[in-house]
């Protein structure tokens, strides 16, 4: 059985790499589709990345401390 902290951090890996993911398919399809800097799947595809980027920067840094 894992631990109860192992698990966390995996899941919290895992969950933030989906939001990566998803933060890039929505720029993808928004810039694909013709919206500009300022379209709301822009802005809200770059603030998925950054938090999804800022959480396993978070999440590994912890681990390296």
């Amino acid at each position: 059985m894992p631990e109860p902290g192992g698990l966390h951090r995996a899941s919290s890996l895992v969950l933030s790499a989906a939001m990566v993911v998803i933060g890039v398919v929505m720029l993808v399809v928004t810039l694909s589709s013709g919206g500009g800097p300022l379209a709301i799947g822009t802005i809200l595809g770059v603030l998925f990345v950054l938090a999804g980027g800022g959480r396993l920067w978070i999440t590994w840094r912890d681990d390296h401390v």
